[in-house]
């Protein structure tokens, strides 16, 4: 097969440049726009407006049985639970370590107090654990419809 000469070799060049040139600005602009939805989505959200509070349980059926009552209460908007952790503490002097589950409660930070009292009358331990952090950002669509779920009282 013979080599190219330097004319088709220039002309390709040209194309090549030439069409990268076009494409550049018509992607960057597609990037601009595409960038400035998702800012404009998650401009909305105020950081820490809401918060994941953790909870462990006995079992899945007592966890269940909190969780129903924390979204039926508009509580929470969602409840995840993650079956089989194990904690290890310390509880009346002495090291124990248990099978549980954990709660990941969605909710608005202003009502983790009312949460909190919630799981204290509902829940079987002496000591429940209620902790919770606040979610500074997020899929915007989803941190809206937890606002949307769970009203501000």
């Amino acid at each position: 097969m013979p080599l190219p000469n330097k004319s088709s070799v220039s002309l390709f060049m040209v194309l090549l440049v030439g069409g990268a040139c076009l494409c550049v600005p018509v992607f960057l602009s597609v990037t601009r726009r595409v960038l400035s939805t998702m800012t404009t989505a998650s401009s909305n959200y105020v950081k820490g407006q809401h918060s994941i509070a953790y909870v462990t349980a006995p079992s899945e059926d007592v966890a269940k049985t909190l969780a129903r009552g924390m979204v039926t209460s508009k509580l929470a908007a969602c409840v995840n639970i993650v079956p089989r952790v194990i904690s290890v503490f310390e509880w009346e002097n002495k090291i124990d370590e248990e099978d549980e589950v954990l709660m990941m409660i969605k909710t608005r930070t202003s009502l983790v107090d009312e949460l909190s009292e919630y799981v204290k009358k509902n829940h079987p331990y002496d000591v429940a654990e209620v902790i919770s952090t606040p979610i500074e950002n997020g899929n915007p669509p989803y941190l809206d419809w937890i606002g949307q779920v769970v009203p501000e009282k």
